[in-house]
């Protein structure tokens, strides 16, 4: 019996769930997600769109100059010719002159465009598809999603169909959770750093929902003034809108007919789907299970690590499996020394008892001494 696909519920422009609508999850949402595959693409696609620069050919090159060679002691860079003026004698049209010539001008045959393998691309559209349906995601992203039903998100068609005007279409993203990521958008507006402002860039913006239908576009009118919304046909998904940098996860607001025909797009019956090269991502948990376990060899013991030799002048012990006489020998030199040490020690602690003990015998008379006052104070001398 095969395994039952989930549903997407459908949600009326009330947001509330229809409970007679469901579609099956399409399976291109269930598609591996290879960020690699992702970035690769987007990068190499987002090239397309640059136009030729290049500098004016004869920028630095209008002076008459020419070198005056070798003999002069100067350098043979060229040089204004002439007289009568500061700028005769000035060197020219090197890029490491005023007034030169920049280093390997820009040209316009430079190889501005990038062809990419249209598998890689589709391969790449299904995994930034696959990612629009995982919340996790989709938040990770900046999308602001906290009030949002389900993920992903699909409308009933005639919500998106009669919107006509900008004021229903915020009811209809109001309804369905889906304003906070548009007012998330629209308050990171701010003027973009460095020449791009001056370049009819001057601003920068996050990205909003994206809507996808399929069938007329009559109703981009009502979506396309709101900030960070973009909007899409389904037959026309575009990597550089289902992925922007490169991230996958970007909120997309499917309508019914949009998410059905998903299902004939992708699959059996349209464009292939990458198919994941492992079907169960945890590696431990496949090396450890009992049917690799019981057919890998048993580990390896690692080998006894040998000792270290120890040296025989330093160590007694390595000298004992040497030589037991000499070993011996050491061990009376080491005891005797020991002995005499201790002796060593007791003689200097009894010197330095005798010599405390004479020590106070001296402090003791001078006290006394001077007790007695000064015997020469009279005249007599003490006679």
């Amino acid at each position: 019996m095969a395994a039952v696909r989930p549903l997407m519920t459908v949600h009326s422009s009330s947001g509330e769930a229809m409970a007679d609508a469901s579609i099956p999850l399409p399976a291109v949402l269930t598609a591996p997600l290879r960020c690699d595959i992702v970035q690769t693409v987007h990068r190499d696609l987002a090239k397309n769109k640059r136009q030729a620069y290049a500098v004016n050919i004869y920028a630095g090159k209008m002076p008459s100059a020419s070198s005056w060679g070798t003999g002069r002691a100067v350098a043979r860079i060229p040089r204004v010719g002439g007289g009568g003026t500061s700028r005769s004698g000035q060197g020219a049209f090197g890029n490491m002159c005023r007034g030169g010539r920049m280093f390997a001008p820009t040209k316009t045959w430079r190889r501005w465009h990038r062809r990419v393998n249209v598998t890689l691309k589709r391969y790449a559209v299904a995994s930034a598809l696959a990612a629009t349906a995982v919340p996790a995601l989709v938040m990770a992203r900046g999308h602001v999603i906290s009030n949002v039903p389900e993920i992903p998100l699909v409308v009933e068609d005639s919500a998106v169909t009669d919107t006509k005007k900008t004021s229903a279409a915020v009811e209809l993203l109001k309804a369905l959770g889906a304003y906070g990521d548009v007012e998330k958008a629209a308050n990171s507006k701010q003027i973009r750093a460095g020449k791009g402002k001056a370049r009819n860039r001057r601003y920068k913006m996050r990205r909003g929902p994206l809507l996808v239908y399929s069938g007329t576009n009559e109703q981009e009118r009502a979506f396309r003034n709101l900030p960070g919304v973009e909007c899409c046909e389904v037959t026309r998904l575009n990597l550089l809108q289902l992925a922007p940098g490169g991230h996958m996860g970007r909120f997309v607001v499917w309508t019914a007919s949009a998410a059905a025909a998903l299902e004939g797009i992708y699959g059996a019956a349209g464009k292939r789907i990458p198919t994941a090269a492992m079907t169960n991502a945890d590696l431990g948990r496949i090396i450890n299970s009992d049917e690799v376990q019981s057919s890998v060899r048993p580990a390896l013991r690692a080998p006894e690590k040998a000792l270290r030799k120890k040296n025989a002048i330093k160590s007694i012990k390595a000298l004992e499996m040497l030589d037991p006489y000499a070993a011996s020998l050491r061990k009376g030199a080491q005891e005797a020394q020991t002995v005499s040490a201790e002796k060593r020690a007791e003689r200097r602690a009894e010197k330095r008892a005798l010599s405390k003990k004479y020590k106070e015998q001296g402090r003791k008379f001078y006290e006394a001494a001077s007790a007695q006052g000064d015997v020469c104070g009279d005249g007599t001398f003490g006679v």
